[in-house]
């Protein structure tokens, strides 16, 4: 995989005569409209082709991935323009395999929200080992709160993606509820039910496994927390499933506030099966303008992770978003606007805004002003940010990546992720 970085003049059919690539294929790798609109500083991501395939009259998606040694998911994997969906027309291009193949594979876990579009959904989940639909909360009496999950389980099926169960202690208002939280750490006998509970959700309805986020819990419930992350494995261990728990950031057994003390990593570790270390939200709706994920924090993290909790153990987290910040940024009153990194290009070629490589941060970043007159800022996600946190994985020998979130369509992203990873299966 080569990143070709777009300068000024440059046009996308171009760029695909220099490397001797279909301007088509170019297109759909990187996302890129059909008018082949670029901005300068925007990232192009360079695959050469081994094998191509072209459709005949009767052939079937399933037919030309076994008469080639491939998954169907694989074949999904190398051809994002499928949309994860078995139609094909006759004469119809498809990429059977890259000459950049992966040495290597990983696990990946998305999450998604039950509204998520199914043909967003369909496209992203032949990259995904698992998918976690987000959120089964918890209800004032300590119980489950419903979830609308049935047509994110049936694509996930479809598309052979594991699914697993999602435990939080958020809200019907859509808050993490420390109360909430306390209450179940510190109650047995309701404890015992919510369990019982999720293990009859679990079963009833596919799941295979269960990812368990609970923020902004007490320091003192620590051991509690890591007790009760213990009893949901004992439980789910005989039906040969897995626990994962979400991890604050930390970079040391003693940061201080609510986010991070009840969450001991040593603890949490050894009750989990695995877990997901939310390396993301530097830059966030209500901070002020930095990149999501500038690297040398995220390998901070890495760094005391690896200390307390067994690297096959971890999953890396990675935002697939970025903000749009108005400016001047005023602390308590400056709100960031969440958008995909698709919208974040699409920002910068409408505005004619040159995007700019912060090299510390590993992650980019333009400025523009909007038709009111107000100045702006744009930290997001490209191919080299991706690239230089998904290779992490490797580096430090983790388990795999936790994409927060599918919400948002960046067929770039995939096209990284595609390119220096095999997906394992779930």
């Amino acid at each position: 995989m080569e990143i070709h970085v777009v300068s000024a003049g440059e046009t996308l059919y171009g760029i695909a005569g220099q490397y001797g690539l279909d301007p088509a294929l170019l297109r759909d790798l990187n996302g890129v409209p059909e008018s082949g609109a670029l901005a300068v500083g925007q990232t192009l991501i360079i695959r050469r082709v081994d094998t191509f395939h072209t459709v005949q009259p009767g052939e079937t998606l399933t037919g030309i991935a076994g008469q080639y040694g491939l998954s169907l998911r694989q074949l999904y994997r190398n051809n994002y323009q499928l949309g994860g969906q078995p139609a094909l027309q006759p004469g119809q291009s498809l990429v059977i395999a890259y000459q950049d193949r992966p040495s290597e594979s990983t696990h990946t876990n998305g999450y998604a929200y039950p509204f998520i579009s199914t043909r967003l959904l369909s496209a992203q989940l032949p990259y995904m080992s698992y998918l976690t639909p987000f959120t089964y909360g918890i209800n004032a009496s300590g119980g489950l709160l419903p979830l609308a999950d049935e047509a994110l389980l049936a694509e996930a099926r479809r598309l052979g993606t594991a699914p697993l169960m999602h435990l939080s202690t958020l809200t019907e208002t859509d808050h993490f509820s420390s109360e909430r939280a306390v209450r179940v750490l510190t109650d047995p006998a309701l404890q015992s039910a919510l369990i019982e509970q999720a293990a009859d959700t679990i079963a009833a309805k596919g799941y295979q496994g269960l990812d368990v986020d609970f923020e902004y819990i007490p320091g003192a419930q620590r051991e509690a927390y890591a007790a009760f992350i213990r009893a949901l494995r004992e439980r789910l261990a005989p039906m040969g499933l897995p626990v994962i728990v979400a991890l604050a950031p930390k970079t040391s057994a003693e940061q201080k506030g609510l986010l991070y003390e009840a969450h001991d990593y040593a603890l949490l570790g050894a009750a989990a099966d695995f877990v997901l270390l939310m390396t993301y939200e530097w830059g966030y709706t209500a901070g002020p303008p930095m990149a999501v994920a500038p690297l040398p924090n995220v390998r901070q993290v890495l760094d005391y992770a690896v200390t307390e909790i067994p690297r096959r153990k971890i999953y890396l987290g990675i935002p697939n978003y970025g903000y749009d910040w108005p400016l001047p940024f005023r602390q308590g009153e400056t709100r960031a606007r969440s958008i995909s990194n698709q919208e974040a290009v699409e920002l910068a070629i409408r505005y004619g805004a040159e995007i700019s490589f912060d090299r510390t941060a590993q992650s980019p970043w333009f400025e523009y002003t909007a038709p009111d007159g107000t100045p702006h800022v744009v930290w997001f996600e490209d191919a080299r940010s991706m690239s230089a946190k998904l290779r992490l994985i490797s580096e430090y020998g983790l388990y795999g990546a936790g994409y927060w979130n599918l919400m948002r369509p960046y067929p770039q992203g995939w096209a990284v992720l595609n390119a220096l990873y095999g997906v394992a299966e779930g």
